[in-house]
């Protein structure tokens, strides 16, 4: 089983001066010599390096506390989720399928090996608490792939310990500099590896290698392509996050699909649908699998609220166990049918085909054209059709049909809503207020339709309630209190919505 942990570390290039004493430096009260450690990692990555130029690693290490297999990737300048995994001969699957929508097909091989003699120091406070690690590393890089060279290197590295204060490292970075001791060039010793053991006449600057970056947007074209590279990037991801269950990263790469999808059809006049129609359904079906298990989140966080706010003596029978098991009901299935999704070719198609639309992009004759004709056409365009159904779904009496009236309504608002955000680099506050508006219409309307699906779930509820002879008093209770909110949504509307649609100015 593999265990993920918070790294944040700097490193120094030392120029032989070495590491000049810390005591006294950020509350350190002692150095400790902990001695040299022998340390023998090997790097791998796809023949093209795809996880370097996305800045991730891959190793596996003997030597020190931790050997094993570490997977990183990066969070922030200096910062990284580690992974590790116990040490094997072979990659453990359980990797392999994190850096899964890196690599796709393509076989992950050994790149660089690197072996370091580290001449480690405990930083310690004056309770003897770990405040960080400090090591002067003597390393020797050899690159594992035909035609490359050798490198050799000393550097000093400080990583923070769990739950320090990362004041800390600011001070000591103070100290450093005060010794002479300049930041590496390199953000990592991978980075540093690749560049310095390259192919003759292939020598790169230290750093991984990243994808060229487009230029700044000037056709309509241009910006709507930059959108959905973005929407692409973020499905990409947060595919590691999803297979690891971190919170809210299901709803996160739903929204990118969404957006994306979203954006196709809003701007059928810059990218061909002919082309983007069929990657639609492929990105309705990601959002299908992935909100199996996301909608039932939903709706059990809501009418757990709802029933925390009963008081006691109105809660009748076995109502909080009946949500426990309602909620739970398919937990666990579902995951395994994300991770399943994940692993599907029909999802690695899908990635692969998003990352040749991104290449070579469908565009019309209307993508020369400028932003403020095509994008604020197509913009102005989804306020209009929001417009239709809001106030139709208001001429209609309340009921069954102005709750699916104000669900096509809420659908159309979010669409809009991207179409908005999409447009807002090229038309600037106009879109930006366009988008805030139909932020909160979605919001206001998914109040409602969730509303309505609490409703339908308490009803099923109680029917089950009924039938084991236990009271549905609860149920109904909780029912009436969410008839009254969906009604409250219904009597803020018409004002909501007035105000918006005077307002609107693309």
């Amino acid at each position: 089983m593999a265990d993920a942990k918070r790294e944040i570390e700097r490193k120094y290039e030392s120029d032989e001066s070495g590491l000049p004493d810390l005591t006294g430096v950020g509350g350190v009260a002692a150095v400790l010599d902990k001695g040299v450690v022998e340390l023998d990692a090997t790097y791998h990555d796809t023949a093209d390096e795809h996880l370097a130029a996305a800045s991730i690693t891959l190793r596996r290490r003997t030597g020190g506390s931790d050997a094993g297999w570490h997977l990183k990737f990066p969070v922030a300048p200096g910062v990284r989720e580690e992974i590790h995994a116990p040490l094997s001969d072979s990659l453990p699957e359980e990797l392999a399928a994190l850096v899964r929508s890196r690599v796709r097909d393509a076989e992950l091989i050994p790149v660089v090996r690197l072996r370091s003699a580290r001449d480690l120091r405990h930083l310690v406070d004056a309770t003897g608490r770990l405040l960080a690690e400090a090591s002067v590393d003597a390393v020797t890089a050899e690159r594992l792939t035909e035609g490359g060279g050798t490198a050799q290197w000393t550097e000093i590295e400080v990583e923070l310990a769990e739950d320090v204060d990362p004041v800390v490292l600011d001070k000591v970075e103070k100290r450093l500099r005060r010794a002479g001791v300049r930041p590496s060039k390199a953000p990592s010793k991978l980075a540093r590896a690749l560049a310095d053991t390259a192919p003759a006449g292939k020598k790169a600057r230290r750093g991984p290698k990243k994808p060229a970056k487009p230029a700044k947007p000037v056709t309509a074209g241009d910006h709507i392509l930059a959108y959905v590279r973005d929407q692409r990037d973020a499905i990409v991801e947060l595919d590691p996050a999803v297979r690891r269950d971190v919170e809210d990263s299901v709803h996160k790469m739903r929204v990118a699909t969404r957006r994306m999808r979203s954006t196709f059809r809003s701007f059928g006049k810059v990218l061909d649908r002919t082309v983007t129609d069929p990657i639609g359904v492929e990105l309705k079906w990601l959002a299908a699998e992935l909100g199996v298990d996301r909608d039932r989140e939903v709706l059990t966080e809501r009418l757990t609220a709802a029933l925390d706010a009963v008081p006691g003596e109105l809660v009748s029978g076995p109502v909080h166990e009946r949500l426990r098991l309602w909620a739970g009901a398919s937990h666990g299935g579902a995951r395994g049918r994300v991770i399943g999704v994940l692993d599907s070719r029909r999802y690695l198609t899908l990635l692969d085909t998003l990352d040749a639309l991104v290449a070579g992009p469908p565009l019309l004759e209307a993508a020369a054209g400028t932003p403020e004709k095509v994008i604020a056409k197509a913009v102005r365009k989804g306020f209009a059709s929001v417009a239709g159904l809001v106030e139709h779904a208001l001429d209609l009496d309340p009921g069954h049909e102005r709750d699916l009236g104000l669900h096509e309504a809420r659908k159309k608002a979010k669409r809009a809503r991207y179409a908005a955000e999409a447009a807002t680099p090229a038309l600037g506050d106009p879109a930006a207020a366009l988008t805030k508006d139909m932020k909160s219409l979605q919001t206001l309307l998914g109040d409602h339709q969730d509303s309505v699906m609490a409703r339908q779930t308490l009803r099923e509820l109680a029917a089950v309630a009924h039938a084991a002879g236990e009271s549905a008093f609860t149920y109904g209770l909780l029912y009436g209190r969410e008839e009254q909110g969906a009604a409250a949504v219904e009597a803020e509307l018409p004002g909501v919505w007035k105000g918006m649609r005077s307002g609107a100015s693309v």
